[in-house]
């Protein structure tokens, strides 16, 4: 596999921009004291993106609203829920989680 430079140089730009939008705000923020509102609200960031990310991808794998049991990444998404509540382990909610969306997609034959 060999790389044009037009490939290289998208590589590069495409590294600076991702590296100075995450860098820059971590040492801005190093530098100032933030109020402890801002920091309990900023506790909530990750939850929001996360939801943010996978909230589509279960409400509308098809790009429709699709809310049935034919769904199964919303049958994943609800048990992962639920697992997620009755155990707070990271690693059993994936693993379950996954598993039960991989069973009900195939049970249901997609």
């Amino acid at each position: 596999m060999t790389l044009t430079m037009q490939e290289v140089l998208l590589i590069v730009g495409m590294f600076a921009v991702t590296f100075s939008v995450r860098y820059v705000p971590i040492v801005l923020v190093g530098r100032i004291q933030l109020s402890d509102r801002v920091q309990r609200a900023l506790n909530y960031v990750p939850v929001a993106v996360l939801t943010a990310i996978c909230a589509p991808a279960i409400f509308m794998p098809e790009g429709t609203l699709a809310l049935s049991l034919e769904n199964a990444a919303l049958v994943g998404g609800a048990a992962s829920i639920l697992i997620a509540w009755r155990t707070r382990n990271l690693l059993l909610t994936i693993v379950l989680g996954m598993v039960i969306y991989m069973g009900w997609r195939a049970l249901m034959g997609a």
